[in-house]
């Protein structure tokens, strides 16, 4: 067996679509280490419970680690309720509110649920760092904080930026990296894969391994993903996601919206088609060989085989197609009432109607949606919000181009 080719397979296999490695050199001597004596590398993965829905771009991160299962590695995950409780400063102008111990339970149980739609259950090792983190001593708290130093900690952006704007830092929030980082010195990780905003926090994590005297891990970083919008990273908060666990034909209608600048990224952190292939298909997409729609209909096909099923990816882009190439109605549409003492005389207005077929969440979203020209109902544009709309069974409301409604009387 060729040791060195074999990790350099996995090598390369690890590093598509990562923005660094630091260092490259101690990720290969770990890999031909691990082929040579057998015994998987511990990938680990630290998560605060505090936002339960997992969408594309939180995804990227763990399609990395099962990448590493893959090849046979051990994915510890740390679900961090007992630095939940501290707030992860990062990227944070403000100190982070506290979570509660109930917000804690709920969002940690969500993302469990969530995990093993990508990561491989037999070879996930799922840990809360309260284990360790809760039973310490303040002695051995003092301890731990002796080994990293306060300039070091205010190297942060995030720390540096409060300071400058003479915004407050809560003693509570410099124990954040600190507690983070002793988590891989008691799981003795190996590697640990996060986003770039995340830098910070892991190489502390080499630090405090390296101030005990143990082997330290590679930090793995991998890019943000940037959201439907083209600009922001996504982000549910945004409203610029997909999630993983979002009907087929809603990711299909969301996946082609994005830009023809982002198709390859989407296939590269995304999806598992070899990147030459990618390349090829987006040379085609500039030089007019190739349509971009085509592309992006093979785009969403292969997210959605990965979420769902390949039949479900089909039938969503043929629904697609129905809807908008077409321009038909979808075969499924959800049903709404208007209560009878909103619509006497058999109407009621536009924004009453609106609001009760539900799709759009707030009064300001409706005007928004009203005045834009993006209502019509049985095909006809509406722009008034206090048009008086005569009802009929099975009238289709439509808003936007992906949400529609049919009343039932």
């Amino acid at each position: 067996m060729d040791i060195k080719k074999l990790a350099n397979e996995q090598f390369e296999i690890i590093k598509r679509g990562t923005v660094e490695i630091v260092p490259e050199s101690g990720l290969r001597e770990k890999l031909e280490r691990s082929i040579k004596s057998g015994k998987p590398l511990k990938i680990k993965l630290g998560l605060d419970p505090t936002a339960p829905d997992i969408h594309l771009g939180s995804a990227v991160v763990l399609r990395k680690m099962r990448k590493f299962q893959d090849m046979g590695h051990e994915v510890h995950i740390i679900i961090g309720d007992f630095t939940a409780g501290i707030g992860d400063p990062t990227g944070k102008s403000v100190t982070r509110p506290q979570l509660s111990r109930e917000e804690i339970e709920k969002n940690a149980k969500t993302y469990y649920e969530q995990f093993f739609k990508i990561l491989d259950p037999e070879k996930t090792f799922i840990h809360f760092n309260s284990e360790w983190l809760g039973c310490l001593s303040f002695v051995e708290v003092i301890k731990i904080m002796s080994h990293v130093t306060m300039a070091r900690l205010l190297e942060r952006d995030d720390f540096q930026k409060r300071l400058s704007e003479n915004r407050p830092i809560a003693a509570h929030e410099i124990t954040y990296p600190i507690c983070q980082a002793y988590d891989s010195v008691v799981l003795d990780a190996d590697v640990e894969v996060g986003g770039t905003e995340q830098k910070f926090n892991i190489l502390m994590g080499r630090s405090l391994q390296g101030a005990y005297e143990k082997e330290q891990q590679v930090g793995l970083f991998m890019p943000l993903l940037t959201g439907l919008d083209g600009v922001n990273k996504m982000s549910k908060s945004l409203g610029n996601y997909v999630g993983i666990t979002e009907a087929p034909q809603e990711m299909f209608g969301k996946l082609m919206s994005i830009s023809d600048d982002q198709m390859s990224d989407y296939f590269e952190l995304c999806t598992d088609v070899d990147m030459n292939e990618v390349k090829a298909l987006t040379e085609g997409v500039k030089k007019g060989a190739v349509h971009p729609m085509d592309v992006k209909k093979r785009l969403a096909r292969e997210i959605i085989s990965i979420y769902h099923s390949p039949e479900a990816a089909q039938e969503a882009q043929e629904e697609f197609e129905k809807v908008f190439s077409r321009k038909d109605i979808p075969t499924e549409i959800p049903a709404f009432s208007v209560p009878e003492d909103k619509r006497p005389g058999g109407s009621c207005t536009l924004m009453t109607l609106v609001q009760e077929a539900g799709v759009a969440s707030t009064n300001s979203e409706i005007r928004r949606l009203i005045s834009s020209g993006a209502i019509t109902v049985d095909g006809v544009k509406h722009t008034d919000f206090k048009e008086e709309i005569a009802l009929k069974d099975g009238m289709v409301l439509k808003a936007g181009k992906r949400k529609f409604a049919k009343l039932e009387l």
